[in-house]
């Protein structure tokens, strides 16, 4: 999945907002919570996709080849994809999808509801 893919996805997620920050960074939020992060830092590097997950998929995920714990956001249960074919780009989605439900689930009851979610 590609950065402009990733943009156009979370995009399509209802009530989410996009920021560029830390310099390169795609940032994607929902209710002002961050749940997905797509970054390319530097000459040919490849761009990295990180995202909240679950107790369990942050224990299995970073169990796989080019998927770390993700900097910074490790201990908030968020991890890094270093390498476009780490995941699928359905897994990826799916992911991504899990992140942003699971951030909406913390937002408050008046946030959701002013988001219509």
């Amino acid at each position: 999945m590609n950065r402009e893919e990733f943009d156009h996805y979370c995009n399509s997620l209802k009530s989410t907002t996009n920021v560029i920050q830390w310099g390169n960074a795609t940032v994607w939020k929902v209710g002002g919570k961050i749940f997905a992060i797509c970054s390319h830092w530097g000459q040919g590097e490849d761009q990295k996709i990180s995202f909240k997950c679950s107790d369990l998929s942050y224990s299995i995920l970073c169990e796989l080849p080019d998927i770390i714990p993700a900097p910074y956001l490790a201990r908030a249960k968020w991890v890094q994809v270093t390498t476009a074919d780490a995941l699928s780009d359905e897994d990826v989605r799916a992911y991504i999808k899990t992140a942003y439900d699971i951030i909406i689930r913390k937002l408050t009851k008046a946030t959701r509801k002013e988001l219509d979610l």
